[in-house]
Order: C-alpha cells, then sequence, then structure tokens
C-alpha cells in the first residue's frame, strides 16, 4: 500500500501539471475561435471547408491584432486612435468603461509602463508577516495631499491565483527590493513558496 500510494502521488505531480496546462490551452483556443463569428456566414471556414478546424480562430485574432497595431503606429492611425477615443468619451456610461480600460491597459502594456517592474518584500497583512507585492507606481491625485514623505503605490497578488489582490500604499522605506524578476516572483506566489527562485541579497528599494 505504501508504494502504490507513492506510486499515486508520482502520477499525480506528472500528470496534473499536464492535464491543467492542456485545459488552459484549450479554453484560451476556444475563446479565441469566437472570432470567427464576426465574418459573414458565407465566410466561415466551417462551411467553406466543410469540418471545424480548431485554432483557425487564434489565427484570425493574431491578425486583428498585428493589423490593429500597425495601423495604429502610423500618422493616419493615431488620428484616427484619437478620433475614436473621443468618441468614446461623449458617450455616458461607456466613457467610464472605456477610460478605466484604457488606462489599465495603457499601464500594463505600454513600452514605456511601469507596472509591475519591481518585485518587492513588504510585511502584510500584519506587522512580522512578510509577503511579495509588486510595485506599480506612486500615488496619486488627492491622495498624496494627506502622505507624508516618500511613498509608493504596491500590488499584493493572492496565491495560487494572483489576478486577485489587493492595491495598498506603502513607504518606500517599509518595502524592501528583490533581486529577481517579475516571473520569478510571480511563480514563487503562484506555487505557494514552492519554486524558490535563487537567494541574493536584498537591498533597500531605491
Amino acid at each position: 500500500m505504501h508504494a502504490a500510494r507513492k506510486w499515486f502521488f508520482a502520477g499525480l505531480l506528472v500528470v496534473l501539471p499536464v492535464a491543467v496546462t492542456m485545459w488552459v490551452l484549450q479554453w484560451i483556443i476556444a475563446t479565441l475561435d469566437q472570432t470567427l463569428l464576426i465574418l459573414p456566414n458565407a465566410w466561415q471556414p466551417d462551411r467553406l471547408l466543410g469540418f471545424h478546424l480548431p485554432g483557425l480562430g487564434v489565427l484570425l485574432a493574431l491578425g486583428i491584432l498585428l493589423t490593429v497595431g500597425a495601423v495604429a503606429s502610423n500618422f493616419a492611425g493615431r488620428k484616427l486612435l484619437a478620433w475614436s477615443d473621443g468618441v468614446f468619451h461623449r458617450i455616458p456610461v461607456v466613457r467610464s468603461i472605456y477610460s478605466g480600460v484604457k488606462q489599465v491597459s495603457d499601464t500594463l502594456f505600454s513600452e514605456n509602463g511601469n507596472a509591475f517592474r519591481t518585485a518587492v518584500l513588504i510585511q502584510w497583512p500584519r506587522p512580522e508577516v512578510w509577503t511579495i507585492g509588486f510595485v506599480t507606481g506612486s500615488p496619486g491625485g488627492d491622495v498624496v495631499n494627506h502622505l507624508l514623505g516618500d511613498w509608493v503605490s504596491v500590488y499584493v497578488p493572492t496565491t495560487p491565483n494572483p489576478t486577485g489582490g489587493y492595491f495598498v500604499m506603502l513607504r518606500r522605506t517599509e518595502c524592501i527590493e528583490l533581486r529577481m524578476s517579475v516571473d520569478e516572483a510571480l511563480r514563487y506566489v503562484i506555487s505557494m513558496g514552492v519554486v524558490v527562485p535563487p537567494a541574493v541579497a536584498p537591498s533597500l528599494l531605491k
């Protein structure tokens, strides 16, 4: 029984990551395949080919993103983008959603963005309890009028799902910069501390 239990858990450690990875990939492909619905019925690949070919939606979505990116990168595209931004900002309700999403996407995906560039060690949710957070910038707006000193904005992810978490503002001196990449820090969080990055000497956040 001891050997059988050992083999069971050894097999689980091998099969589970593969199964979860395949499930996630299948979900992503199935979701992106929905982009084919924007084509007219007469142009649907299933109708033209006579059978369903998984992954065509992924290629279509990639093509759309590359095309839109190429158009938005030139002078005419930037003018068109500015015009569309103005239209969305004039529509009630829509402008609130659009503005929020655009600010987040600009911060996360812009080449000049500073989101999630630094992993830090902080005491959370109480003193003497430590966790990993990610510096997302500096406090702004009216908040700066109520915070004396040098503060930073930090995102504290949950584990094993880092898409949920907490936004906190801490004194810069209370954050210890970690000499590890954001990917290494995220793997550390997602694995609940199992996948440990190489140990290096930390330094105070500058």
